[in-house]
């Protein structure tokens, strides 16, 4: 009788600390990565890669594009940068943040984290993204919807 108790006992607690586990799951964007098509203007257009992560309310994305070439070599955290969004088709939010990689001249603009705040259910697409170095900015507009879709939070 006590050893049957004894496994009744560690079948509850196995099974509590598994649900346990999964309530506190943390939050997970999908897709994780995107990709969409920017035009720059006189600096460029090409694709760029959007990688999402989110832990509770706070979001970043990371973008690497081909749209934009370094013209010098670009040293860590000197890009500035802000990412607009359509929020669940109808408003805006921005993520912005001015960490980068260090970019060797002729690079592909790499920018991130750049952060932002999400709600639950929320459903972001890229829109533009502006990208300031040593004072000169480079306005971007997308040319194409995210695919594989937009990042739902």
């Amino acid at each position: 009788m006590k050893h049957s108790t004894l496994l009744l006992t560690a079948l509850l607690a196995t099974g509590t600390l598994a649900t346990a586990t999964t309530a506190y799951a943390a939050p997970r964007v999908t897709p994780e990565t995107a990709t969409l098509s920017f035009d720059c203007g006189s600096y460029g257009s090409g694709t760029a890669t959007l990688k999402a992560t989110q832990d509770g309310t706070a979001a970043t994305i990371e973008v690497s594009t081909e749209a934009i070439k370094a013209p010098i070599a670009l040293s860590e955290n000197s890009v500035e940068s802000t990412l607009t969004l359509t929020r669940n088709g109808s408003g805006t939010t921005t993520f912005t943040g001015n960490a980068n990689p260090a970019i060797p001249a002729g690079g592909a603009v790499s920018t991130g984290p750049l952060n932002g705040t999400v709600a639950s259910g929320d459903s972001l697409e890229a829109t533009s993204l502006t990208v300031v170095v040593f004072g000169v900015t480079a306005q971007c507009t997308a040319t194409s919807p995210q695919n594989p879709g937009p990042f739902v939070f």
